[in-house]
Order: structure tokens, then C-alpha cells, then sequence
């Protein structure tokens, strides 16, 4: 096999697909699929679900974080209270 039929096989077609065939299809969401009818990525329109891509958003930052040193909240307004950030309750 060529480097040329190795380059060939590893690449796909990108093409937007109907999220739901035979569904009644959800507007503004599109799958990217390979050439294998796989879904390798999705395409969302944000004017449509920004709440939606908030909510992923979030999900995607707590997981890059689920490793991090966590601090007790007591000690997070305790702190607050002695920089003057928060007032005393």
C-alpha cells in the first residue's frame, strides 16, 4: 500500500446529516458523520440553543476540573469575611 492509499483511507467526508432520520428532525442541530454513517461531531446553532451550549459548556469545564484541590466553602467565606469582600452574617 502507498503513503497515497494510507492518506486516502484514514480521511472522511464531513457532511452535516438529519439528527433523527424518519424523526420529526430538531432545527438547528447538525451531525457531522464519517464515512461510515458514524457521528463524529455535531454542529449547533447558537442563535437557536445558546442555553443549551451554556449547559454543555459547563459540563465540559467541571469535568477539566474534577481533579482540582477542592476548598471547604466555610473556608472560602471565612476568607471573604477577612478580606472584606463579604460582610459578616
Amino acid at each position: 500500500m502507498s503513503p497515497a492509499d494510507t492518506n486516502r483511507k484514514n480521511t472522511f467526508t464531513m457532511k452535516p446529516t438529519d439528527p433523527w432520520k424518519g424523526a420529526e428532525a430538531m432545527t438547528g442541530i447538525q451531525y457531522v458523520t464519517d464515512e461510515k454513517g458514524r457521528k463524529v461531531a455535531v454542529q449547533i446553532d447558537l442563535k437557536q440553543h445558546r442555553e443549551l451550549w451554556k449547559d454543555i459548556e459547563d459540563v465540559l469545564v467541571s469535568r477539566s476540573r474534577r481533579h482540582e484541590k477542592r476548598i471547604p466553602l466555610d473556608k472560602v467565606k471565612a476568607d471573604l469575611v477577612k478580606s472584606g469582600k463579604l460582610s459578616h452574617e
